[in-house]
């Protein structure tokens, strides 16, 4: 363990020693910026596969850094993977298994919905007793900092209740309240000027504390509140994505009729795409002012997301294809996400495909910056120090349990993962389903039947992990009908699919226009 936490100091110094200049800084604590992007999906850059999105900048991090092909989110949906990040553990342990404000029990049957379960309550908050990644941070001497997206928690555990010096922008709500232009109606981040861009505000706040804190070992932590719904952009990348979607072809529909809900079938939302792209302009500007500073060879890059891209419910906003499903789903495309960790002096592009999971930053980042592990407190992550040395790690189950419906069409299940095997549990009516990732990385082929040996072991052992883990259950509705059910999904096909094609051809016509001035991005100078 010694001579892990002496690795990265070491590794910088012979980087510097072996150049024919003196060193740009000296040498001190390594910095860590970590970037988290809110609904990004597992394709929705360029080096992971898109042929749609331009994403240079993100790309940049993951060339520089480690690739690793087979990292997850901790949960489907944005709360739970947010805590296990900071906390270390699955959400079935730290307890906040949905996204915080989603109803449960009688109170979600009330909403009018036609499904067989009640889902169960769920912590809305996460607890204080947790020594949480930037606590450690700090303890290592660490000036954290936060800027965005937080949803873990309301006043009282907000970013400054768990270990950041600094709050730019982080409380309750989950999305963007004034949208993606000022005036933002975000009580931690003051207004710019009228049609200042959120992302880049987001990423200017970043610059501006690690400038005031250069000489100092520092935790910027910048949580994008893109690509959440609403989507919005400006006109000008609206134009160039339009262009662009219509030079690769539109296709005649966009849609297919899921379990609950339609999906989208392919990346061919200008809107979406542009607010990708303001994300990626974000990004480049931290990343180029680091350089500029002289601060880019001593500062470590983590970049993921918190769920998969939405194809259902909220915006319907994109496409994980070869993925399955997205943002809610028990598939691929749900928990699967672009996962980089840039190390100067490791990685340089190398793809390493031994399963991670968000969890596994706390302990990696504590190693890497020479700081005492806390297994006590990241119980449910490991460090990844050896696979960004090019070794291995031992072998483990990762699992994910969400025992709710949410907004996009997933089904109330548990997962765990072990190699290349992928077994779903479904608590509606209890059948279990069975992939071979390798093979069948989009998930057609249910393999249970054929293996029920594996499936029993396999099942034993997630139930024993969240048994383990105090992991609560959804129950029997008492007022569910099939016919009720019935009806609700003839609605779906009949009348919102032919909606969303209406809204999909809407947004890529030549004449496109939402109104208010492209969502408040055009600001006139009389």
């Amino acid at each position: 363990m010694k001579k892990r936490i002496i690795l990265f100091p070491v590794v910088m110094f012979l980087l510097f020693s072996c150049q024919n200049q003196p060193p740009k800084k000296a040498l001190k604590k390594p910095n860590v910026l970590f970037i988290l992007v809110d609904d990004y999906g597992y394709t929705d850059c360029s080096l992971m596969g898109s042929k749609y999105y331009e994403t240079p900048n993100v790309d940049r991090i993951a060339n520089e850094g480690m690739i690793f092909t087979d990292g997850y989110a901790a949960c489907r949906v944005c709360s739970p993977s947010r805590a296990s990040i900071i906390s270390g553990k699955f959400p079935a342990r730290h307890g906040i298994t949905d996204w915080i404000g989603a109803k449960t029990g009688e109170a979600w049957s009330k909403k009018g919905r036609a499904t067989q379960l009640l889902p169960p309550e769920y912590k809305h908050t996460l607890a204080l007793e947790y020594t949480t990644l930037p606590e450690a941070m700090k303890e290592a001497g660490y000036k954290t900092f936060f800027a965005g997206k937080w949803h873990i928690g309301g006043k009282g555990s907000w970013p400054e209740d768990h270990g950041f010096d600094i709050n730019k922008g982080g409380w309750d709500a989950g999305s963007p309240h004034g949208g993606y232009f000022s005036p933002y109606k975000n009580p931690n981040l003051e207004n710019g000027p009228d049609g200042e861009n959120l992302s880049m505000r987001l990423a200017n706040e970043t610059v501006d504390f690690i400038k005031n804190n250069q000489d100092t070992a520092f935790f910027a932590y910048l949580s994008f509140y893109a690509v959440h719904g609403p989507i919005q952009t400006v006109q000008e990348k609206w134009a160039k994505y339009r262009d662009k979607a219509e030079a690769m072809g539109i296709a005649e529909t966009g849609f297919k009729m899921g379990h609950f809900l339609p999906i989208r079938q392919s990346q061919d939302n200008p809107v979406y795409a542009g607010l990708v792209e303001a994300m990626d302009d974000a990004v480049g500007v931290v990343l180029d002012a680091l350089k500029e500073m002289n601060l880019d060879e001593n500062t470590i890059i983590c970049f993921t997301g918190d769920n998969g891209g939405v194809v259902a419910g909220d915006a319907y906003a994109t496409s994980n294809f070869p993925l399955r499903g997205g943002k809610g789903y028990q598939f691929e495309g749900g928990i699967r996400e672009p996962f980089f960790i840039n190390v100067p002096g490791l990685g340089n592009g190398q793809r390493c495909n031994t399963p991670v999971s968000g969890t596994d930053f706390y302990p990696t980042l504590l190693e890497l910056v020479g700081a005492q592990l806390k297994p006590e407190e990241h119980t449910d992550g490991v460090s990844l120090v050896p696979l960004l040395k090019g070794e291995s790690i031992e072998e483990r189950p990762l699992i994910w349990h969400y025992p709710h419906y949410g907004n996009q069409g997933g089904e109330p299940s548990s997962v765990i993962r072990e190699g290349d095997w992928k077994l779903i549990h479904y608590y509606e009516d209890g059948h279990e389903e069975l992939y071979h990732l390798k093979d069948d990385l989009g998930e057609t082929n249910d393999l249970a039947s054929e293996n029920s040996e594996r499936v029993k072991q396999m099942s034993t052992k997630l139930f024993e992990m969240l048994n383990e883990m105090g992991a609560r259950f959804p129950a029997k509705d008492p007022t569910w009908t099939a016919e009720r059910e019935k009806k609700h999904l003839n609605n779906v096909i009949n009348k919102q699919m032919p909606k969303l094609e209406k809204q999909r051809l809407k947004l890529l016509s030549k004449d496109f226009d939402p109104g208010n001035n492209w969502w408040g991005s055009m600001v006139t100078k009389d």
